[in-house]
């Protein structure tokens, strides 16, 4: 629906003209950049399971570009693809532990993505004609930023005070009216959660995480620059970032082939607010997704035929019936480490 949405009433001779004329040198560029993206995503990764467990890059590595393919075909739902394949990868990491990190990286991007577009507002030029329009979008990109500040403090808030949290909660979901397994898993959610917060309290990992996350988000947003360079179009550095938080905010819409069509209609909605003509816009938007997501393909199938993974396996680790028994028993080994870690 939404596909049909973004390419209803286009000029499909004029797009495809526009993407035969575009730049390949820029193109081949922005996609080997987004490559060093995903293995900075898996450096990264390494950091925030370094207090959980051991593990290697290269497991990590193929584990994200596997997740993005998935995400790829199905969307978002595709997400748990990710430590589901490293934990049938690495036996040293537990399906819980990987899925508690990943919580916790996509609290830091949805910060550092809305830090790169509120901070860009404030030296950003809006073009002629939309001046009025450009008001509305610097207000909701300080309620996006101010969305953030709130966001931690909540998370701090919770991290200080999760075991009285945790025993009201108890007491509420142990009603007669709630399931004995729904009830058994939000709390389980809620312990994973503050296990994993303790992130919050070791000032060395929460630089290591800031660093790795810019330079992540910085290998997004050179390849987003690349691709409109590769459609001559004349927009500067700021003009990508601005562009950049409107594909990202597309690409979170769970529709299956990578946000396609959401992807598609946000991106080249920004180009347009730049005026930039609709079909130059479409054909840019189209690029900008292949680069984004190709290579996580291409990795993601090497990884997947020779990865010698059971699909079995990989189907009983994200539906078992004794998911919610993995995730208590994670918890609590997590939980009684951190109190000896703290004693000692």
């Amino acid at each position: 629906m939404i596909l049909w949405f973004f390419g209803r009433n286009l000029d499909w001779q004029a797009v495809g003209q526009s993407l035969r004329k575009a730049n390949a040198f820029y193109l081949i560029s922005a996609t080997l950049i987004i490559c060093l993206g995903y293995f900075l995503r898996a450096l990264r990764w390494k950091v925030l399971l370094e207090p959980l467990t051991r593990t290697n890059v290269r497991e990590l590595f193929a584990a994200t570009t596997v997740g993005f393919a998935v995400i790829m075909i199905v969307g978002r739902a595709g997400e748990l693809a990710r430590p589901m394949w490293l934990s049938m990868r690495d036996r040293r990491v537990r399906p819980s532990a990987a899925l508690v990190t990943l919580g916790v990286e996509r609290i830091f991007d949805l910060a550092s993505l809305i830090c790169f577009f509120a901070v860009n507002l404030l030296w950003f030029t809006p073009p002629a004609g939309r001046e009025r329009e450009f008001v509305y979008v610097k207000i909701a990109g300080v309620l996006m930023l101010l969305g953030v500040v709130l966001g931690f403090l909540a998370l701090i808030f919770y991290q200080r005070n999760s075991e009285k949290i945790i025993v009201w909660t108890e007491k509420v979901v142990y009603r007669k009216f709630i399931p004995r397994r729904i009830s058994k898993l939000i709390l389980s959610i809620l312990r994973q959660l503050a296990t994993s917060l303790q992130i919050l309290r070791d000032g060395r990992e929460i630089v290591g995480i800031i660093f790795w996350t810019i330079l992540l988000w910085l290998a997004i947003a050179i390849p987003t620059w690349l691709v409109i360079l590769a459609f001559d179009l004349p927009l500067s550095f700021s003009d990508s970032l601005f562009v950049m938080g409107w594909a990202a905010i597309g690409s979170v819409v769970p529709t299956p082939g990578g946000a396609a069509g959401a992807f598609h209609a946000a991106t080249a909605g920004g180009l347009i607010f730049l005026n930039v003509e609709r079909e130059q816009a479409a054909a840019v938007s189209i690029a900008m997704h292949l680069v984004y997501f190709a290579p996580a393909v291409f990795f993601g199938i090497y990884y997947f035929l020779r990865g010698d993974v059971s699909i079995a396996r990989l189907r009983g680790l994200v539906s078992g019936e004794h998911a919610v028994e993995e995730v208590e028993h994670e918890t609590e080994f997590k939980v009684q480490g951190s109190k000896l870690k703290v004693q000692s």
